[in-house]
C-alpha cells in the first residue's frame, strides 16, 4: 500500500497536491490542467504532468494521464473500513480512486488497515466472487508472503488493477481468473505490486 505521508512529496509536488485537494472539497470535482496550471503560475501543462505523475506514482492521486477529469484523491480513512474504489474480475481498470464510503464493519474485522473495494466483472464468478460485490482485503508487506492460491488485488503498472487467484511458477507470476472466459496474466516478479489478500466478501441482498 501507498504511503501517504507528506514528507513524501517535493515542495512543488506538496503544493498542487494542498491545492487539488482544497478545490476538490470546495466544488466536488477534479479541476482541469489549465486551472492548476494557473493555480501554481505555470504556462506549460507539463511540470503539472509531471507532478501529477509522480503523485499518482507516490499513491496520493488515481489519474489517467490526459485526463484531468479523471483525478481522484486517495485518501486514508480512520473510522470504519475504506472503500477504495473498484477493482476489475474481468479485465483491468484504473487503480484505486477515492475513498467513496466507509463500510461500517470494524467492530467485527479488527485487522489493522484493512480496505473494501467494489467488484466489477465476472472473472472471479467460480469463486463466488460476483460484479458489485465488496471484497476486504488486507495490504500484504511483500509478495513472498503470498501463498499459491491465495486471491489478490494486484496492481499492474500502466494497466490498473485486478482480482485474480495468485501463483508463482519458476520465475513468473500468474493471475488466474475463477472463470474459464478469461486468459491468466503473466508477469515478472517486478511488474506488478500486490495491494492485498483477500479476508472476506460483502454481498448485499
Amino acid at each position: 500500500m501507498a504511503n501517504y505521508s507528506e514528507e513524501n512529496l517535493t515542495n512543488a509536488q506538496n503544493e498542487l497536491y494542498e491545492w487539488i485537494r482544497n478545490y476538490v472539497k470546495d466544488f466536488q470535482h477534479s479541476p482541469s490542467i489549465r486551472q492548476m496550471m494557473n493555480a501554481m503560475g505555470l504556462k506549460s501543462p507539463a511540470p503539472i504532468q509531471s507532478r501529477l505523475k509522480h503523485l499518482q506514482e507516490k499513491g496520493f492521486i488515481s489519474w489517467q494521464e490526459g485526463k484531468a477529469r479523471t483525478l481522484q484523491l486517495v485518501e486514508e480513512v480512520f473510522e470504519g473500513i475504506p472503500v477504495k474504489g473498484s477493482v476489475a474480475a474481468g479485465g483491468l481498470i484504473e487503480s484505486f480512486s477515492d475513498v467513496q464510503e466507509n463500510l461500517d464493519i470494524s467492530d467485527v474485522l479488527k485487522k489493522k488497515d484493512v480496505f473494501a473495494l467494489t467488484v466489477n466483472g465476472d472473472s472471479m464468478i467460480d469463486a463466488c466472487i460476483a460484479d458489485g460485490d465488496m471484497v476486504l482485503m488486507e495490504p500484504v508487506s511483500t509478495i513472498q508472503s503470498i501463498r499459491n492460491g491465495m486471491i489478490v488485488s494486484a496492481l499492474v503498472p500502466g494497466l490498473g488493477t485486478t482480482l485474480k487467484y495468485f501463483f508463482k511458477r519458476e520465475n513468473k507470476i500468474f493471475l488466474e481468473a475463477a472463470n474459464s472466459k478469461y486468459e491468466p496474466i503473466i508477469l515478472d516478479f517486478d511488474q506488478l505490486t500486490i495491494q492485498g489478500k483477500l479476508l472476506a466478501v460483502w454481498r448485499k441482498f
